[in-house]
Protein backbone atom coordinates (compact mmCIF):
# COMPACT_ATOMS: atom_id res chain seq x y z
CA UNK A 1 0.00 0.00 0.00
CA UNK A 2 1.22 3.26 -0.87
CA UNK A 3 0.14 7.26 -0.42
CA UNK A 4 0.75 10.18 -2.43
CA UNK A 5 -0.09 13.58 -0.84
CA UNK A 6 -1.40 15.15 -3.77
CA UNK A 7 -2.02 18.86 -2.21
CA UNK A 8 -0.65 19.56 1.12
CA UNK A 9 -2.37 23.36 1.28
CA UNK A 10 -5.68 25.00 2.41
CA UNK A 11 -8.40 27.74 1.20
CA UNK A 12 -4.77 30.00 0.35
CA UNK A 13 -3.89 30.34 -3.16
CA UNK A 14 -0.54 29.02 -2.93
CA UNK A 15 1.19 27.44 -6.35
CA UNK A 16 3.24 25.22 -4.56
CA UNK A 17 0.66 23.85 -2.23
CA UNK A 18 -2.51 22.78 -3.62
CA UNK A 19 -5.80 22.29 -2.47
CA UNK A 20 -6.49 19.19 0.20
CA UNK A 21 -6.29 15.56 -1.48
CA UNK A 22 -4.55 12.59 -0.83
CA UNK A 23 -4.16 9.21 -2.89
CA UNK A 24 -3.89 5.73 -1.66
CA UNK A 25 -3.53 2.48 -3.88
CA UNK A 26 -3.24 -0.95 -3.11
CA UNK A 27 -4.07 -3.70 -5.32
CA UNK A 28 -4.83 -2.09 -8.50
CA UNK A 29 -7.35 -0.17 -6.23
CA UNK A 30 -7.13 3.87 -5.83
CA UNK A 31 -8.90 6.25 -3.25
CA UNK A 32 -8.71 9.51 -3.67
CA UNK A 33 -9.53 11.34 -0.79
CA UNK A 34 -11.09 15.08 -0.62
CA UNK A 35 -10.93 16.76 -4.00
CA UNK A 36 -9.11 20.34 -3.33
CA UNK A 37 -8.09 22.89 -6.14
CA UNK A 38 -6.20 21.34 -8.30
CA UNK A 39 -6.82 17.88 -7.70
CA UNK A 40 -7.09 16.48 -11.54
CA UNK A 41 -4.14 17.82 -12.20
CA UNK A 42 -2.20 16.49 -9.23
CA UNK A 43 -3.95 13.08 -10.06
CA UNK A 44 -2.61 12.52 -14.10
CA UNK A 45 1.22 13.69 -12.30
CA UNK A 46 0.95 10.85 -9.74
CA UNK A 47 0.26 8.42 -12.59
CA UNK A 48 -3.40 7.41 -11.56
CA UNK A 49 -5.83 9.91 -13.32
CA UNK A 50 -9.43 10.00 -12.40
CA UNK A 51 -11.10 7.59 -14.74
CA UNK A 52 -8.97 5.04 -12.52
CA UNK A 53 -9.96 5.84 -9.12
CA UNK A 54 -12.23 3.05 -7.21
CA UNK A 55 -13.84 5.97 -4.89
CA UNK A 56 -13.93 9.34 -3.57
CA UNK A 57 -13.84 10.01 0.19
CA UNK A 58 -15.04 13.05 1.47
CA UNK A 59 -13.77 14.25 5.08
CA UNK A 60 -16.17 17.14 5.14
CA UNK A 61 -18.57 19.42 3.21
CA UNK A 62 -15.68 22.15 3.40
CA UNK A 63 -15.28 23.80 0.03
CA UNK A 64 -11.30 23.39 0.18
CA UNK A 65 -11.89 19.98 0.09
CA UNK A 66 -14.70 19.44 -2.39
CA UNK A 67 -14.02 22.45 -4.76
CA UNK A 68 -12.93 20.35 -7.76
CA UNK A 69 -15.43 17.72 -7.33
CA UNK A 70 -16.87 18.91 -10.88
CA UNK A 71 -13.26 18.60 -12.39
CA UNK A 72 -12.41 15.60 -11.97
CA UNK A 73 -16.52 13.67 -12.67
CA UNK A 74 -15.82 15.72 -15.94
CA UNK A 75 -11.93 15.08 -16.66
CA UNK A 76 -12.21 11.52 -15.62
CA UNK A 77 -15.45 11.48 -18.28
CA UNK A 78 -12.46 12.77 -20.93
CA UNK A 79 -9.83 10.08 -19.93
CA UNK A 80 -12.03 7.57 -20.81
CA UNK A 81 -13.89 6.29 -17.47
CA UNK A 82 -16.54 4.03 -18.10
CA UNK A 83 -18.23 3.60 -14.78
CA UNK A 84 -20.21 5.39 -12.43
CA UNK A 85 -17.95 7.31 -10.09
CA UNK A 86 -18.21 6.15 -6.06
CA UNK A 87 -18.60 8.48 -3.07
CA UNK A 88 -18.42 8.28 0.28
CA UNK A 89 -19.03 10.90 2.47
CA UNK A 90 -21.34 12.56 5.66
CA UNK A 91 -24.52 13.59 5.53
CA UNK A 92 -25.26 16.49 2.82
CA UNK A 93 -23.06 14.58 0.47
CA UNK A 94 -26.04 13.13 -1.55
CA UNK A 95 -27.54 17.04 -1.61
CA UNK A 96 -24.10 18.59 -2.32
CA UNK A 97 -23.56 15.91 -5.66
CA UNK A 98 -27.38 16.30 -6.77
CA UNK A 99 -27.07 20.26 -6.69
CA UNK A 100 -23.42 20.23 -8.27
CA UNK A 101 -24.87 17.37 -11.59
CA UNK A 102 -27.78 19.73 -11.94
CA UNK A 103 -25.54 23.10 -11.80
CA UNK A 104 -23.65 21.45 -14.84
CA UNK A 105 -27.25 19.60 -16.70
CA UNK A 106 -27.31 22.13 -19.67
CA UNK A 107 -23.60 22.44 -20.47
CA UNK A 108 -23.05 18.37 -19.68
CA UNK A 109 -26.12 17.68 -22.52
CA UNK A 110 -24.46 19.14 -24.85
CA UNK A 111 -20.75 18.06 -24.63
CA UNK A 112 -22.94 14.54 -24.35
CA UNK A 113 -24.41 15.39 -27.87
CA UNK A 114 -21.46 16.91 -29.17
CA UNK A 115 -18.70 14.94 -28.18
CA UNK A 116 -20.42 11.74 -28.58
CA UNK A 117 -18.26 9.36 -26.86
CA UNK A 118 -18.59 5.63 -26.25
CA UNK A 119 -19.91 6.04 -22.42
CA UNK A 120 -21.50 8.25 -20.27
CA UNK A 121 -21.54 6.07 -17.47
CA UNK A 122 -18.75 8.31 -15.41
CA UNK A 123 -21.95 10.94 -14.90
CA UNK A 124 -23.39 8.41 -13.06
CA UNK A 125 -22.21 9.21 -9.39
CA UNK A 126 -23.18 6.73 -7.00
CA UNK A 127 -23.02 8.08 -3.17
CA UNK A 128 -23.08 6.63 0.08
CA UNK A 129 -23.44 8.82 3.48
CA UNK A 130 -21.42 7.67 5.93
CA UNK A 131 -21.42 7.34 9.65
CA UNK A 132 -18.18 6.27 12.12
CA UNK A 133 -17.00 2.41 11.31
CA UNK A 134 -15.87 0.41 8.49
CA UNK A 135 -17.65 1.89 5.06
CA UNK A 136 -15.08 -0.65 2.83
CA UNK A 137 -13.86 -3.95 2.64
CA UNK A 138 -13.31 -5.88 -0.08
CA UNK A 139 -10.82 -8.53 1.38
CA UNK A 140 -7.79 -7.04 0.37
CA UNK A 141 -8.57 -3.66 1.85
CA UNK A 142 -10.34 -2.37 4.74
CA UNK A 143 -11.31 1.43 5.52
CA UNK A 144 -12.90 2.84 8.62
CA UNK A 145 -14.50 6.36 8.83
CA UNK A 146 -13.63 7.53 12.17
CA UNK A 147 -15.91 10.84 13.54
CA UNK A 148 -13.29 13.36 13.88
CA UNK A 149 -13.18 16.97 15.96
CA UNK A 150 -14.53 20.03 13.81
CA UNK A 151 -16.91 21.75 15.18
CA UNK A 152 -18.70 23.54 14.27
CA UNK A 153 -18.76 21.20 11.30
CA UNK A 154 -21.93 18.54 12.28
CA UNK A 155 -19.84 15.84 10.59
CA UNK A 156 -16.58 15.34 9.89
CA UNK A 157 -14.07 11.95 9.72
CA UNK A 158 -10.82 10.85 9.21
CA UNK A 159 -9.86 7.70 7.32
CA UNK A 160 -7.87 4.07 8.40
CA UNK A 161 -6.98 2.37 5.74
CA UNK A 162 -5.36 -1.34 6.24
CA UNK A 163 -4.35 -3.40 3.88
CA UNK A 164 -1.13 -6.24 3.24
CA UNK A 165 -0.21 -5.80 6.50
CA UNK A 166 0.53 -2.30 6.95
CA UNK A 167 -2.30 1.12 8.04
CA UNK A 168 -2.33 3.94 7.24
CA UNK A 169 -4.18 7.06 9.12
CA UNK A 170 -5.47 10.42 7.73
CA UNK A 171 -6.52 12.84 9.94
CA UNK A 172 -8.84 15.26 7.81
CA UNK A 173 -9.50 18.47 9.79
CA UNK A 174 -9.59 18.13 13.40
CA UNK A 175 -9.00 19.25 16.55
CA UNK A 176 -7.17 17.41 19.45
CA UNK A 177 -9.31 14.08 18.88
CA UNK A 178 -8.63 11.11 21.03
CA UNK A 179 -11.41 8.73 18.74
CA UNK A 180 -8.27 9.52 15.89
CA UNK A 181 -5.83 8.61 18.16
CA UNK A 182 -7.23 5.48 19.25
CA UNK A 183 -7.88 4.68 15.43
CA UNK A 184 -4.62 5.69 14.34
CA UNK A 185 -2.83 3.21 17.05
CA UNK A 186 0.40 1.58 15.45
CA UNK A 187 0.19 3.35 12.11
CA UNK A 188 2.51 2.87 9.81
CA UNK A 189 2.35 6.62 8.93
CA UNK A 190 -0.48 8.92 10.22
CA UNK A 191 -1.01 11.72 8.22
CA UNK A 192 -2.27 14.97 9.83
CA UNK A 193 -3.21 18.54 9.76
CA UNK A 194 -1.24 21.27 11.09
CA UNK A 195 -2.30 24.50 11.96
CA UNK A 196 1.05 26.93 12.27
CA UNK A 197 -0.31 29.19 14.71
CA UNK A 198 2.58 31.15 15.56
CA UNK A 199 2.91 31.61 11.77
CA UNK A 200 -0.70 32.91 11.11
CA UNK A 201 -0.50 36.94 10.51
CA UNK A 202 -3.47 39.45 10.68
CA UNK A 203 -4.80 40.01 7.66
CA UNK A 204 -6.57 43.23 6.33
CA UNK A 205 -10.53 41.57 6.91
CA UNK A 206 -9.60 39.09 9.26
CA UNK A 207 -10.17 39.37 12.97
CA UNK A 208 -8.44 38.41 15.90
CA UNK A 209 -11.40 36.76 17.03
CA UNK A 210 -12.03 34.96 13.96
CA UNK A 211 -8.62 33.97 13.63
CA UNK A 212 -9.10 32.10 17.31
CA UNK A 213 -12.39 30.52 15.90
CA UNK A 214 -10.34 28.98 12.91
CA UNK A 215 -7.37 27.69 14.93
CA UNK A 216 -10.15 26.01 17.61
CA UNK A 217 -11.08 23.40 15.23
CA UNK A 218 -8.04 22.24 13.53
CA UNK A 219 -4.91 20.27 15.57
CA UNK A 220 -1.95 23.53 16.53
CA UNK A 221 1.22 22.87 15.35
CA UNK A 222 2.33 22.52 19.13
CA UNK A 223 -0.06 19.85 19.61
CA UNK A 224 0.52 17.57 16.48
CA UNK A 225 3.68 15.77 17.86
CA UNK A 226 2.14 14.54 20.86
CA UNK A 227 -0.78 13.28 18.59
CA UNK A 228 1.53 11.17 17.20
CA UNK A 229 3.07 9.78 19.96
CA UNK A 230 -0.03 8.94 22.28
CA UNK A 231 -1.25 7.32 18.39
CA UNK A 232 2.06 5.65 18.73
CA UNK A 233 2.93 6.51 14.94
CA UNK A 234 5.91 4.83 13.41
CA UNK A 235 6.06 7.98 10.79
CA UNK A 236 4.50 11.34 11.25
CA UNK A 237 3.63 13.07 7.41
CA UNK A 238 2.63 16.65 8.29
CA UNK A 239 -0.15 18.28 5.02
CA UNK A 240 -2.78 20.94 5.36
CA UNK A 241 -0.89 23.74 5.82
CA UNK A 242 -2.27 26.59 7.23
CA UNK A 243 -0.74 29.21 6.48
CA UNK A 244 0.93 26.71 3.91
CA UNK A 245 4.41 29.44 3.83
CA UNK A 246 6.45 28.90 7.27
CA UNK A 247 9.92 28.24 8.46
CA UNK A 248 10.29 24.41 8.23
CA UNK A 249 12.93 24.30 10.58
CA UNK A 250 11.14 26.39 13.16
CA UNK A 251 8.34 23.98 12.72
CA UNK A 252 10.33 20.69 13.50
CA UNK A 253 11.91 21.91 16.44
CA UNK A 254 8.23 22.77 17.61
CA UNK A 255 7.35 19.10 17.67
CA UNK A 256 10.25 17.75 18.31
CA UNK A 257 9.38 18.97 21.73
CA UNK A 258 6.79 15.83 22.48
CA UNK A 259 7.69 13.55 19.12
CA UNK A 260 10.86 12.03 18.57
CA UNK A 261 9.83 9.62 15.76
CA UNK A 262 10.44 9.74 12.18
CA UNK A 263 9.05 13.35 11.04
CA UNK A 264 8.11 14.31 7.28
CA UNK A 265 7.26 17.91 6.26
CA UNK A 266 4.51 17.55 3.63
CA UNK A 267 4.88 18.58 0.09
CA UNK A 268 2.64 18.17 -2.92
CA UNK A 269 3.36 15.07 -5.13
CA UNK A 270 5.24 12.97 -2.03
CA UNK A 271 5.00 9.65 -2.08
CA UNK A 272 5.41 6.73 0.62
CA UNK A 273 5.06 3.10 -0.21
CA UNK A 274 4.46 1.00 2.93
CA UNK A 275 5.92 -2.17 1.99
CA UNK A 276 9.45 -0.77 1.49
CA UNK A 277 9.46 2.24 3.32
CA UNK A 278 10.52 4.68 0.58
CA UNK A 279 9.73 8.18 0.68
CA UNK A 280 9.82 10.00 -2.23
CA UNK A 281 9.93 13.83 -3.46
CA UNK A 282 10.66 14.56 -7.09
CA UNK A 283 14.55 13.60 -7.83
CA UNK A 284 14.72 12.86 -4.13
CA UNK A 285 14.54 9.61 -2.14
CA UNK A 286 14.59 8.46 1.51
CA UNK A 287 14.73 5.27 3.16
CA UNK A 288 12.86 4.35 6.56
CA UNK A 289 14.06 1.39 8.22
CA UNK A 290 12.05 -1.73 8.02
CA UNK A 291 10.27 -2.73 11.34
Amino acid sequence: MDFVLLGTGCPQCDPDRLGPSNLVRHAGRSFLIDCGSGVTQRLVAAGTPGADLDALLLTHLHTDHLVDFYQLVISSWHQGRARPQRVFGPPGAKRFVEMTMELWSVERALRIAHEKRASIAAFEIDVTEIEAGRIWDDGEIRITAVAVAHQPVANAFGFVFEAGGAKLAFSGDTAYCPALIAAARGADALIHECFIHREMKPAPGRSPEGMRNVASYHTLSDQVGQVAREADAKLLVLNHFVPTRFDRAALVAEIRATWRGPLVIGEDLMSFDCATRLLRHRDAALSFALS
